[in-house]
């Protein structure tokens, strides 16, 4: 697990981590603070990434957990650590998904700060 402190490669990312947890599906775990513009990344579960963030300070209500894709860093914004965010932001079925599209375009900005391609 990483929290980025420049902007890597996905692949430089595996490499710097030492360990790969789903090269199958061409993916890696992600969770933004999209209140301070943080990304912690590569875990098994988005959750043990989310517990990383909480213990540098981060807020639970700030974190959104997805994954990107290697190829063309696609985000899919699923993780089971969303449906309370989804709640407090006014998606009362939002489910695992980001629901907010304010989110979704936070997400995406940390994403292409911190991920090169």
């Amino acid at each position: 697990m990483i929290v980025l402190s420049k902007q890597m490669s996905i692949s430089e990312i595996i490499q710097t981590d030492g360990k790969e947890f789903f090269a199958e599906d061409q993916m890696i775990k992600a969770v933004a603070d999209v209140d301070q513009g943080v990304l912690a990344v590569n875990a098994s579960l988005h959750a043990d990434l989310e517990e990383l963030l909480l213990d540098q300070g981060s807020r639970q209500e700030s974190l959104y957990g997805f994954n990107i894709y290697y190829d063309d860093k696609e985000i899919e914004y699923d993780s089971l650590i969303n449906p309370p965010r989804n709640r407090d932001d006014g998606y009362p079925r939002g489910g695992r998904d980001v629901s907010s599209p304010e989110k979704r375009a936070q997400i995406k900005e940390i994403v292409d700060k911190w991920i090169s391609d």
